[in-house]
């Protein structure tokens, strides 16, 4: 497939090279010292599945540069979505499909608001993955996996081809018949993981040894459950202890990308994540409070000012 990648980091870079290894067309869309290493070296991972180095490796400094693709995938930062979504606009209509990795729930309205929904190809992924030095990504752990699946009744031929795709690469890959469900069932996971790592600097693996931290992981992936719920969403009441065990048997190192944001001083993902749980249940008159807490500890970090 043709495949174009807006985003290089941990997620974009990762997946954009397992598909690139297994033979694809893919182009990377990139920044900086990032974009020089992958266009100069290639791009390499670092991965306990094995590691990979796609050389050559093409990479655009802007998705305008992209002539023609099957499938764009989004892994830009949220507050890159409304410029990403300006530059792949040609693309989307020469017919390309478009599938966000992006965290939160709100993405794909954003992306429903811009393009045709059949276009919009739901998805969620589940990886620790970081940019390591220029033009090098390092895979924390061994899990790896994409879920998508369409908004209509039926997956496009497009969308099985993707699966294939992903499948012949490598990667852990499955088609959901009800998306919606499976990323909210993805942002309970997101926002505990996230919200726990980043306000304690630690990692999954002594959270989960306290047991405070663990009830606060716990209470904070609740608070997610019940606001899904209120909202229509068909979340199992006990889906957040679910989720606790799912952590239980996470390499104990895994952190998340706010944590890794928030260690090297970088804007947080924050308004999508805890602080819209807060807001969105006090709208709907339920109570957030770990979720709100959060929130406040992390606020001077949202944007940091550089002294």
């Amino acid at each position: 497939m043709r495949i174009a990648v807006i985003g290089a980091g941990g997620v974009g870079g990762y997946f954009g090279a397992r598909l690139a290894a297994g033979g694809n067309d893919v182009m990377f869309v990139a920044r900086g010292a990032h974009l020089h290493a992958i266009n100069e070296h290639g791009l390499r991972v670092n991965s306990a599945l094995g590691d990979e180095h796609v050389i050559p490796a093409s990479a655009v400094a802007d998705a305008s540069e992209v002539e023609s693709a099957e499938l764009v995938i989004l892994a830009v930062k949220l507050w890159d979505t409304e410029a990403a979504a300006t530059q792949i606009a040609p693309l989307v209509a020469g017919g390309a499909q478009v599938m966000s990795l992006q965290n939160g729930i709100s993405k794909d309205e954003l992306l429903a608001s811009r393009f045709p929904r059949e276009q919009i190809l739901g998805g969620a992924c589940y990886i620790s993955a970081v940019i390591d030095s220029p033009g090098v990504i390092s895979h924390d752990g061994t899990l790896q996996r994409l879920v998508f699946g369409d908004y209509g009744d039926a997956a496009s031929p497009q969308t099985l081809q993707f699966l294939q795709a992903c499948r012949a690469s490598g990667i852990d890959a499955q088609l959901s018949d009800d998306i919606e469900l499976e990323l909210w069932q993805k942002y309970v996971f997101l926002v505990g993981l996230s919200a726990t790592t980043a306000a304690t600097r630690l990692p999954i693996g002594p959270i989960l040894a306290n047991e405070r931290s663990r009830q606060l992981l716990l209470e904070v992936m609740q608070e997610v459950v019940t606001l899904g719920r209120k909202r229509g969403v068909n979340l199992d009441p006990s889906y957040a202890d679910h989720r606790l065990e799912f952590c239980a048997g996470l390499p104990p190192t895994m952190t998340s990308s706010m944590y890794h944001d928030l260690i090297r001083g970088n804007r947080l993902e924050l308004p999508w994540l805890s602080t819209t749980v807060a807001a969105a249940s006090a709208d709907l008159g339920l109570a957030a409070p770990r979720n709100a807490t959060i929130a406040d500890i992390l606020a001077p970090f949202e944007n940091p000012v550089r002294i």
